[in-house]
């Protein structure tokens, strides 16, 4: 997420940490950072909910799902969510 829950900014070191990590453990990263994604989903009590995020994507040759799993638990508790989106997509290269 880009915001917390009461809109203000989240402080750019945490999302610079999260590059850092991620390009020294994979060799690159590309953040999507310039154009936040909208996400829109339905609260419990009705109302539509607005919320800005930002995408970070690497290319891996094998995926170890518990490191994963450990980094996805990580950012939930450092943003404050209670569930951050983290997944596989297999590609093929041409």
């Amino acid at each position: 997420p880009a915001q917390d829950n009461a809109g203000h900014p989240y402080p750019r070191a945490l999302y610079d940490r999260l590059a850092s990590e991620l390009a020294e453990r994979f060799g690159g990263v590309t953040a999507y950072t310039r154009a936040p994604a909208t996400g829109l989903w339905e609260a419990a009590s009705g109302e539509t909910v607005r919320d800005q995020v930002l995408v970070y994507e690497v290319m891996v040759d094998a995926l170890d799902r518990g490191w994963w799993a450990e980094l996805r638990r990580r950012l939930e508790a450092e943003f404050a969510q209670k569930e951050l989106v983290v997944r596989a997509h297999e590609i093929r290269r041409l």
